[in-house]
């Protein structure tokens, strides 16, 4: 097997990879090589959300290799929030063709864009007009037939777009069922643009199978993978860590999370509300009673208890005499 090793990018998920998430990751596991944002989008009356103006904030973003990613259905929105985006400092912008979320679906944007190729074609031909950007874009192999992303090929081959991250579902699929490794390969087959392959990378394993079966992937693009591992792509570099090391780790990077959302979020439940999701993908699996605890946390009080718990458990399978407190 090849001694190369891919770049790693850490895919966005709204709502749990924002820059406080990314902040501690990055410093207390580290391994990836590019953090995307989720997506910033335009509201009505041409505003933008706090939230993702604090996201993408140069100030909270210090020290890390990151990509802002964008949601857009036109030309006009594309130039507006890459108006945004140069005015924050950044040289380089990525483009949401994936998000399956239905209310975006029905406004022809995220994974909706990709069956109105006029769509498509309008907001390639705005980014090339936009020289202080370089864009890149991540799709999905169509709404609901792989043959949509066909029909795009030779326009994405013909676009600026510095690279191509390809899930390969279909967005009426949302997150379930199966990959469909041979539709991507087919797109990875016809694509001038150098392509990244994002979707159900779990383990090194998975990560070692993808890249030897398309040795020209630019990257690996992994995402509810990382939440689930926060070690993966430091452990691909790198070597597997022991259990007491992860779980020392996994403390303080729910830690430093903790403190930093505390720093600023107005009351208990804000704060709760930030901090659950940080438990969703987690593996190894906790007992379903931990997970309920955490999950049914009223105060803050509980939601502490909750979480001793959880890390006293943590690593209970693999080892008892490797953890560390």
């Amino acid at each position: 097997m090849s001694e190369k090793k891919y770049n790693i990018e850490f895919a966005p998920l709204q709502g749990y990879t924002e820059f406080v998430y990314r902040n501690a990751h990055n410093r207390i596991f580290g391994g990836v090589d590019t953090y995307y944002t989720p997506f910033v989008r335009l509201e009505k009356g041409e505003s933008f959300r706090t939230r993702e103006l604090r996201d993408i904030s140069p100030e909270n973003n210090e020290g890390i290799n990151i990509i802002p990613q964008l949601i857009a259905s036109s030309a006009d929105e594309l130039k507006k929030i890459s108006e945004l985006f140069i005015s924050n400092g950044y040289k380089k912008a990525d483009i949401n063709m994936g998000c399956p979320f239905p209310l975006l679906v029905r406004r022809h944007k995220g994974a909706g864009i990709l069956s109105q190729p006029a769509l498509v074609e309008e907001v390639l031909k705005a980014a090339e007009e936009i020289k202080e950007l370089e864009f890149s874009l991540k799709m999905r192999l169509g709404w609901d037939s792989a043959e949509e992303s066909k029909v795009l090929i030779p326009m994405l081959n013909d676009s600026v777009m510095t690279h191509i991250a390809v899930h390969p579902r279909l967005g009426v699929q949302q997150y379930k069922g199966e990959t469909d490794i041979d539709a991507f390969e087919a797109f990875y087959s016809e694509s001038k643009k150098p392509v990244i392959f994002n979707g159900d990378i779990r383990t090194i394993s998975d990560i070692e199978n993808i890249t030897a079966r398309f040795p020209e992937l630019k990257a690996v693009m992994i995402g509810r993978g990382i939440l689930a591992n926060p070690a993966l792509a430091w452990e691909y570099k790198n070597g597997i860590l022991t259990p007491g090391e992860k779980k020392k780790k996994m403390r303080q990077l729910h830690d430093s999370i903790f403190e930093q959302y505390s720093s600023y979020l107005q009351g208990e439940r804000q704060l709760l509300e930030k901090m659950k999701p940080f438990w969703e993908y987690l593996s190894p699996e906790l007992e379903k009673r931990t997970r309920k605890k955490i999950e049914k946390a009223g105060k803050l009080s509980q939601y502490e208890s909750a979480v001793a718990l959880a890390f006293s458990q943590w690593g209970k399978i693999e080892t008892d005499d490797d953890s560390e407190d």
